[in-house]
C-alpha cells in the first residue's frame, strides 16, 4: 500500500482542514479539490508540503469527486478520499499500512466515530463511507444532496473507524442542511425515486424528526454523552424537520 494519493474536497473548511491533513503527512501526495473557498483553507492546505490545493467551482459533489479522480493528475493506484471534516485514528492509519489486497479487492469502506467539537459519541447515524479504493475502479453517482460510489471489484471494511469532527460554526452547519435537505426533498418527491425504508418514513413528515431524535438519543446511545450527545440528537432531528418543510413546500406546489 505505497502508492496511496489522498483526495480531499474542500469548501470553507478552515475550521477542519488543518486537523484532517495534519493526519496525513505519511502520504507522498495530497489533492485537495477545492470550491473557491473564501475563509483561508487554500492557505492552510498550501502549508502542509505534500498537499497539491487545485479550485474547481462547485456543481454536485459527484462531479467534484470525479473531476478529482481524473482531472487532477492522480496517477497513484489507490486513492484515500476523505471530506475536510474525516480525520483518520492513529489505529486506522497503522491499518491502512498494513494492508495486503488482492487483485480482486477494489476498496474498502470505513465506519465513523462522531464528534462534537472534539468529544467522540457511542454512537452515531452516519453510514459507513469508502474510502480507500482502487482509483480506475471507482466512480461517484449523485444521489439526493450527497454521493454514492460504485466499485468494480470485491469491498472490505476497515475494522478501526474514522474520526468525524466538524468543528464549523452552527450557522453554517443550518444553511448547509438547508441545501442538502433541499435537494433531498427533490430526491424524496420524484415518481420515480427508488427509496428504502428509511427514506419511505422521512416522507411520512411529522414522524422522521422526532422518530431520529429518539433513535441518535435513546437508541444509539446519546444519553450518555451528555451535552455533546443532546446536541447531536437535536442536530439530526433539526435536519429531518428541514427536510419535512421542503416536502410540504413541493406539496405547496413550490420547490423551495
Amino acid at each position: 500500500m505505497n502508492s496511496i494519493t489522498g483526495l480531499v474536497l474542500t469548501r470553507d473548511e478552515a475550521p477542519n482542514i488543518g486537523r484532517t491533513l495534519g493526519k496525513l503527512t505519511w502520504l507522498r501526495e495530497i489533492v485537495v479539490v477545492d470550491s473557491q473557498s473564501t475563509d483561508g483553507t487554500q492557505s492552510i492546505a498550501a502549508g502542509f508540503p505534500n498537499a497539491r490545493v487545485v479550485e474547481r467551482r462547485f456543481t454536485t459533489h459527484a462531479e467534484q469527486w470525479n473531476f478529482g479522480l481524473e482531472g487532477t493528475g492522480i496517477t497513484t493506484e489507490w486513492v484515500l478520499a476523505l471530506d475536510a471534516d474525516f480525520v483518520l485514528s492513529d489505529a486506522v492509519i497503522a491499518e491502512i499500512q498494513s494492508l495486503n489486497p488482492d487483485e480482486s479487492t477494489a476498496g474498502y469502506w470505513a465506519s465513523f466515530q462522531y464528534c462534537i467539537d472534539g468529544q467522540p459519541l457511542r454512537g452515531a447515524a452516519y453510514p459507513p463511507v469508502a474510502v480507500l479504493y482502487r482509483r480506475l475502479r471507482g466512480r461517484y453517482d449523485q444521489d439526493g444532496h450527497t454521493q454514492r460510489i460504485r466499485l468494480n471489484g470485491a469491498v472490505h471494511r476497515l475494522e478501526a473507524p474514522v474520526m468525524h469532527d466538524d468543528r464549523k460554526s452552527l450557522t453554517h452547519w443550518l444553511a448547509s442542511q438547508a441545501r442538502y435537505m433541499a435537494l433531498e426533498a427533490e430526491k424524496l418527491s420524484s415518481p420515480s425515486a427508488r427509496v428504502g425504508l428509511v427514506d419511505q418514513v422521512r416522507r411520512w413528515l411529522v414522524i422522521a424528526p422526532p422518530a431520529m431524535f429518539c433513535y441518535c438519543y435513546f437508541v444509539r446511545g446519546g444519553i450518555l454523552d451528555g451535552k455533546a450527545g443532546l446536541f447531536y440528537a437535536l442536530q439530526r432531528a433539526v435536519s429531518e424537520a428541514l427536510l419535512s418543510l421542503f416536502l410540504v413546500r413541493r406539496m405547496l406546489g413550490r420547490a423551495g
